[in-house]
């Protein structure tokens, strides 16, 4: 039999010259294998200084052996899988060891396991197989565990179910449950997801990864397992096991493929289990300044005047997703001179910024926008961020900061930003003080960016579209020239042809004949042609302009403005 030999380069040396970990991982993962019998590379991805793909890139180069799903594949079906001869080997015997024995087309015979290294494995396969060869191979631990159930599938089925808590809770700590959850967060740093979502249906629960804003499904399991993994991540946020009938928020921080992230849980009743959506949030956040936002210079100009303002509100619109918090952040830091005393209150704080005081509501125990705003006043701010105006108190709150001498930044969820003035009046503020201290409407949403590696020139473009986007072009660009471009799909996008998303805007400037207009309880409409009068564009226009230059697709452009 050929088994690995175990005369190798140290992993930790490796993947230090690979600069894969830090010194700093290597030495704490050193310091836990004292107390647990655990390999080293298994350690570094449990504490989250290295993802499992990583890991396994590796082992493969210092073992030199071959990695299933990249370099060989695993039978598909338990009707395609051959026991190799030589053996009675139970698929029961397979799962207790967490083992995969299998026989290929050509009757080679491999092995693959958590840990093909492990002694006890080689001596058991000496004994079973005296005659037989093995090959070994490396495996993510999804594979296995997908496999291990599809074979077991008709047979016995182990208890991941169960109501018991304390059954639910000793699921919860053990080791393929933890591997899985901080496998499946590593996997969404190394893919850019901002979301993890959990789907439990009638026989299998669904993991899908939010890439780039869209949805994509990255593992199916049985439903045996979701109660282990929910029990899991309910259990390092904070949240209550027990409970499955009511909703739940949570938080945790995690280090998953080598970097520092706060991770906001929720888990909402369904019909069959609880669903659940981890929305990632790195701690260091590089990309905030209005530079970086992706604005036409002259809706930098617009948005860098905002902020030099002394006093009034800023308002910015659009759905949950569309980078609202992050244009605020970039406005605080823009600010932020180290002249004015900054104060933010918000739900849930999402990036910690130096030099300002934020605060993070509760309202289990009263502490909610409106309440914490009226001591906020007390504390002499120069500016003010309210992360979300969602009824009439906090909005006349935060218009009276307005017109005290503060600036006040916040958001309100509309279509688009001469919405804001509607929804303020929906709430039931009268028109005169909606009115009076805005000094700017903001609404935006996201758009994918063109993969640079594998984007082609467009085909075609619909004249109209050309003609619409000229215009604006030549206003805002000069004389560029187009560069229609659309989506093609490559490894390096995982075939979707984007890569990373861009904003587009909508900027309004609000003057003294548009407070007029609201006061006198003009339409929506009548408000937009105002704008429009006065040159200012609306996001699909910001769109078809991004598309004009080759940064998005005329596609992605009228996918996102619902046209």
């Amino acid at each position: 039999m050929t088994a690995p030999s175990t005369k190798f380069p140290l992993l930790g040396e490796m993947l230090l010259q690979r600069g894969a970990i830090r010194p700093v991982d290597l030495e704490r993962a050193l310091e836990l294998q004292q107390g647990v019998d655990a390999r080293i590379g298994s350690l570094l991805v449990r504490i989250g200084a290295l993802s499992e793909d990583q890991l396994l890139g590796a082992l493969a180069e210092q073992l030199g052996l071959p990695v299933v799903g990249t370099d060989l594949e695993l039978p598909v079906s338990a009707g395609e899988w051959k026991i190799p001869e030589g053996a009675e080997v139970s698929i029961d015997w397979m799962q207790d060891q967490g083992v995969l024995l299998w026989e290929d087309a050509e009757g080679q015979a491999w092995c693959t396991a958590r840990d093909p290294l492990a002694p006890e494995l080689q001596e058991t396969l000496a004994y079973l197989f005296p005659l037989r060869e093995f090959r070994h191979a490396l495996v993510p631990a999804q594979a296995l565990e997908r496999s291990l159930d599809a074979l077991a599938h008709a047979g016995r089925e182990e208890d991941w179910g169960g109501d018991d808590v304390r059954h639910l809770r000793e699921l919860a700590e053990e080791a393929p449950v933890v591997e899985l959850v901080n496998s499946l967060m590593s996997q969404a740093v190394e893919q850019r997801a901002s979301d993890i979502h959990l789907e439990p249906e009638e026989h299998q629960f669904v993991v899908r990864f939010r890439i780039d804003g869209v949805l994509y499904t990255r593992l199916r399991l049985p439903r045996e397992r979701f109660n282990a993994v929910a029990s899991r991540l309910k259990l390092i946020s904070g949240m209550d096991i027990a409970e499955r009938r009511l909703p739940q928020d949570g938080r945790l921080s995690v280090r998953a493929s080598g970097q520092a992230m706060d991770v906001r849980a929720s888990a909402l009743p369904g019909v069959h289990g609880e669903s659940i959506v981890l929305r990632l949030l790195p701690k260091e956040r590089r990309d905030l300044g209005l530079d970086r936002l992706g604005m036409a210079p002259d809706h930098l100009r617009i948005l860098q005047d905002w902020t030099r303002e002394a006093h009034g509100i800023v308002l910015v619109t659009g759905p949950t997703g569309s980078g609202k918090s992050t244009t605020l952040y970039s406005a605080l830091a823009a600010s932020n001179d180290g002249l004015k005393k900054i104060i933010t209150v918000e739900d849930p704080v999402e990036f910690q910024l130096p030099g300002i005081t934020q605060i993070q509501t509760h309202a289990d125990i009263g502490l909610n926008f409106a309440s914490v705003l009226r001591s906020i006043l007390r504390q002499d701010p120069d500016v003010i961020m309210v992360g979300e105006i969602r009824d009439r108190e906090t909005a006349e709150i935060a218009i009276q900061a307005a017109l005290t001498g503060h600036m006040v930044l916040s958001t309100v969820h509309t279509n688009d930003a001469l919405g804001a003035f509607t929804r303020l009046i929906d709430m039931g503020v009268e028109p005169f003080l909606v009115a009076t201290p805005i000094k700017g409407v903001q609404a935006q949403r996201l758009v994918r960016r063109l993969c640079p590696h594998c984007a082609q020139p467009a085909s075609h473009v619909l004249p109209a579209i050309a003609e619409e986007a000229a215009g604006w072009a030549g206003r805002v660009l000069g004389d560029a020239a187009p560069r229609w471009h659309e989506a093609v799909g490559c490894a390096q996008c995982q075939h979707t042809g984007y890569r990373g998303r861009i904003g587009i805007y909508e900027l309004v400037p609000v003057d003294e004949a548009m407070q007029q207009a609201v006061v006198a309880g003009a339409t929506h409409q009548q408000l937009r042609a105002m704008a429009r009068e006065r040159g200012y564009r609306f996001l699909r226009e910001d769109g078809l302009l991004k598309a004009w230059q080759g940064v998005t697709s005329v596609d992605e452009v009228l996918r996102v403005t619902a046209v």
